[in-house]
């Protein structure tokens, strides 16, 4: 189990304290909802409300918008057992395979290609990452880190 501030950097060098589906409340309370509405037949109630309120002809999209954010919701760090992207993490398995702690310690990070699957969210975040790690230590880069999401 990894501890301390460090629990929270990922093989990769993304900070799980930025993620949206690890610190956002987005997929519990869209679980909540999902299970409030469900136990209420709300589908049944918006088929005939629908006539009167336009939107509710929507209400199946709704539902599974909500059942999607709700699957989201990601409750352990990746370095802690966590489940990383959603699906089985190439980092994790790459840096158990050579016996790393993370990518951070491999010297082939820069140009690996296991990278491009984080591009369309991350772009080059998590390499810069890696490198500040590389440069304060593990303990002590996250507050040099780059922003999580190519958006934000």
């Amino acid at each position: 189990m990894v501890k301390g501030g460090s629990r929270l950097t990922a093989c990769c060098g993304l900070y799980c304290g930025d993620c949206i589906r690890y610190r956002s409340r987005a997929a519990t309370l869209s679980a909540a909802l999902k299970e409030d509405l469900d136990r209420s037949d709300f589908a049944s109630y918006a088929k005939v409300k629908a006539n009167a309120l336009a939107q509710l002809k929507h209400y199946e999209s709704f539902d599974g918008i909500l059942q999607a954010i709700a699957a989201l919701r990601c409750d352990r760090p990746c370095r802690a057992g966590g489940d990383g992207c959603g699906q089985s993490c190439e980092f994790k398995k790459c840096a158990g395979v050579k016996g790393l702690e993370g990518c951070w310690q491999c010297a082939d990070f820069e140009g690996c290609g296991k990278f491009a699957f984080l591009d369309p969210f991350h772009g080059n975040g998590p390499r810069e990452n890696l490198r500040k790690i590389n440069q304060y230590g593990l303990r002590n880069w996250a507050r040099y880190r780059s922003r999580c999401y190519r958006w934000q």
